[in-house]
């Protein structure tokens, strides 16, 4: 599968970097769960966390389209059980209307919170900000509290590690790792999500990944090393709109219907969201991925009031002791639906998100839990004794891409696969959390071991899914799809593949497809039943192994079917020499179909003395293949090892015979076509010799 964009991390850069794992190599973004403990913290005085808050304060950037900004959160507390809490209603709505009436963010505020390693001179401020609701392509929530670690060495004075968090725990954070001490920290804030991306080099308001014209990159992640002239690409969330992605939104529904029509937030209407023109009511509305999305283009600049004049909106600086008092962020569960493929009807996968309170995360103690990059915490377990080692934990990853006709197959028979114009999000089912993608990667850390089901959905193209097992014992990194790539199809091109199993004499363990161009394209194991969305523009063996190692191969080559279902799959010599009598039938059928019998003078396509052409050669010995390989499966079908054995020993002879004839009938033949008998040539030998190793009748 070849044909990238730019767009997008290429497959073999996900490779490179699983093998580097593999090989003792780190991962960004796999903090360890397992590493010994960091040193116990105390908070800092008020006046030494005051003075580390004042100094690294940070500048935020926003994005054009945002409408939520860092607010104090106490006008909407109230009182439940006797307990002071935090209600999700009552900020969103009363938030919109005080915007409303002020004409601008009500409250600016930034919370910060101070704490140090005992025995060490490592101390940590963190800066909080608080917005009233998140909005994103998935996760979207009542409340969203975001954090910026400051890591400072108390004896030099100098920043020692920017965190700026990313989503949640299982996407890897942006992180610097020795920034400028004469440059307090910029944050460029993800529209509606408020995921932070660090600025820190001489461009302010835009992310640069790489570093380039004289810059330094604004991250120091560790790099996916790629081969020969790819360049090296930190694994970090980043800012995906700022880096020529597109990121369709959705629309947030309560009870099956809009949020912004809910009886509770009278104030709160539809322009009061995310815009229409970056914003979808669903994947499942549009046919194909979006391709008119606008990229990110910056909005306001929040400085802190004491430092920065020239800033659109001055915030204030808060110590969070003044909330702590608050015991819960509270609003009923609002769910994002997966779709996930299935025999008969798509099933539907649960998706929720929760808000916790920031001063009962671990990463409020001890700020060193929320380092992702695992190069950060050795540099830092190097300098302190109070930071431990880091040490893998397992992840599992995956390039999302789109599978496309080829322009190098005969039209409608073979795909190639690009870079996707959208980011999507994906799923452990096993976890209630959803990640999104950047640069089309998907990165979940901290995969327990065991069989998990991921699921990929995005804007415009169908479901995917599929089991993978993960294991520590593995080296912790689990390439999800077809050695690290997931090739998803749009809507409008798609063809629905079922194998219904459940009934099936064999115990089936595994299910592959491969297109005769792209290769193979899904490979995962199977239990019972499962559904594949293929590109109606391919043309593909699907192939099951069961308990036995026993192997069968079913030929799809769409027309204008919806779909495609196998029922009762069986494994063995049968349905492989069914297999191979429908591959050289369908091959004949194309050749003769390019004399059509005939040439234009209307002669019979023969040569001068009335013999045959090289084509009709290659058209009568595949129909030869096809026959003998429907006598295989009969005989197999039958009962008959030795008979069908015979047959598939004739099969293997004519095989020989077909690349003989090809070679005369070559010149004759549309490229394309020669192509791709090459390729299903390949695939009748290998099947020809899976057949007759077959124990299975």
């Amino acid at each position: 599968m070849t044909d990238k964009d730019a767009v997008g991390l290429r497959r073999r850069d996900v490779l490179a970097t699983l093998g580097a794992v593999a090989g003792g190599a780190s991962l960004a973004g796999c903090s360890a769960l397992d590493r010994d403990d960091d040193g116990t913290t105390t908070a800092l005085s008020d006046e030494r966390a005051r003075d580390l808050a004042e100094r690294f304060a940070p500048t935020l950037y926003f994005d054009e389209q945002e409408t939520w900004f860092p607010t104090d959160p106490r006008p909407y507390e109230v009182e439940r059980d006797g307990e002071p809490i935090v209600d999700g209603f009552a900020a969103f709505d009363g938030y919109t209307e005080r915007a409303r009436e002020a004409d601008g963010p009500p409250d600016p505020t930034v919370f910060y919170h101070g704490v140090e390693y005992a025995d060490s001179p490592l101390a940590v401020v963190q800066f909080w900000y608080y917005f009233a609701f998140d909005q994103f392509t998935t996760n979207f929530h009542w409340h969203d509290w975001e954090v910026l670690h400051v890591f400072v060495d108390t004896e030099s004075g100098d920043p020692q590690l920017y965190v700026a968090s990313s989503h949640s725990g299982r996407v890897p954070n942006n992180e610097f790792l020795d920034p400028d001490a004469e440059r307090p920290p910029r944050i460029l804030s993800e529209l509606g999500s408020h995921s932070s991306a660090l600025s820190v080099n001489d461009v302010a308001d835009r992310f640069q990944r790489l570093p380039g014209d004289g810059t330094v990159a604004d991250i120091t992640n560790s790099a996916i090393e790629g081969f020969e002239d790819v360049a090296d690409i930190p694994i970090a969330y980043g800012l995906p709109r700022d880096e020529g992605s597109r990121l369709p939104y959705v629309i947030p529904e309560l009870d099956g219907a809009p949020l912004y029509d809910h009886d509770r937030l009278p104030s709160v209407e539809r322009a009061d969201l995310v815009a229409d023109e970056l914003t979808v009511r669903s994947f499942a509305e549009l046919t194909s991925p979006p391709t008119d999305l606008p990229e990110r283009a910056t909005g306001l600049r929040f400085g802190y009031a004491s430092r920065e004049t020239d800033a659109d909106v001055a915030y204030d600086l808060v110590s969070t002791e003044e909330l702590e008092y608050i015991t819960a962020f509270t609003g009923p569960q609002l769910s994002f639906e997966f779709s996930v493929p299935a025999v008969a009807e798509d099933a539907i996968a649960g998706h929720i998100t929760t808000t916790g309170v920031p001063w009962d995360q671990p990463r409020y103690g001890d700020p060193a839990a929320d380092v992702s990059e695992p190069n950060h915490r050795a540099a830092l377990a190097d300098r302190y004794d109070a930071i431990a080692s880091p040490s893998s934990i397992n992840s599992v990853v995956a390039a999302v891409t789109e599978a496309i006709t080829s322009d190098d197959a005969p039209e409608d028979e073979g795909l190639t696969t690009r870079a996707l114009s959208v980011e999507t999000v994906a799923l452990l089912q096993s976890e209630p959390e959803a990640v999104p993608t950047f640069g089309g990667v998907a990165v979940l850390r901290g995969v327990p071991d065991g069989d998990h089901r991921l699921t990929v959905n995005g804007a415009g193209v169908e479901p995917h899914s599929e089991s993978v097992s993960v294991s520590a014992a593995d080296g912790g990194v689990t390439p999800a799809g077809v050695e690290g790539e997931i090739p998803v199809v749009a809507r409008e091109s798609s063809l629905k593949l079922e194998i219904d199993g459940e009934g099936a004499d064999a115990d089936l363990t595994d299910l592959a497809v491969e297109d005769d161009f792209a290769g193979r394209i899904y490979d995962a194991p199977l239990d019972g039943s499962d559904a594949v969305y293929l590109h109606r523009g391919g043309a593909y063996t699907t192939e099951l192994r069961d308990s036995d190692d026993e192997i069968g191969a079913y030929r799809v080559n769409p027309d204008d079917e919806d779909g495609v279902r196998i029922d009762d799959p069986r494994t063995g010599k049968a349905p492989l020499a069914a297999y191979l009598a429908d591959v050289a039938a369908e091959t004949s059928a194309a050749v003769d179909a390019v004399s059509d019998g005939s040439d234009d003078d209307g002669s019979d396509g023969g040569t001068d003395d009335g013999a045959a052409s090289p084509v009709q050669e290659l058209a009568r010995v595949l129909t030869a293949v096809a026959d003998a390989a429907r006598r295989a499966a009969d005989r197999a079908d039958a009962g008959s090892r030795s008979r069908a054995d015979e047959s598939l020993g004739t099969v293997s002879d004519r095989l020989g015979r077909v690349e003989t004839r090809l070679t005369d009938a070559r010149g004759d033949l549309p490229t394309e076509l020669a192509t791709a008998i090459d390729r299903r040539l390949d695939q009748l030998r290998r099947r020809s010799e899976q057949a007759l190793a077959a124990s299975t009748l």
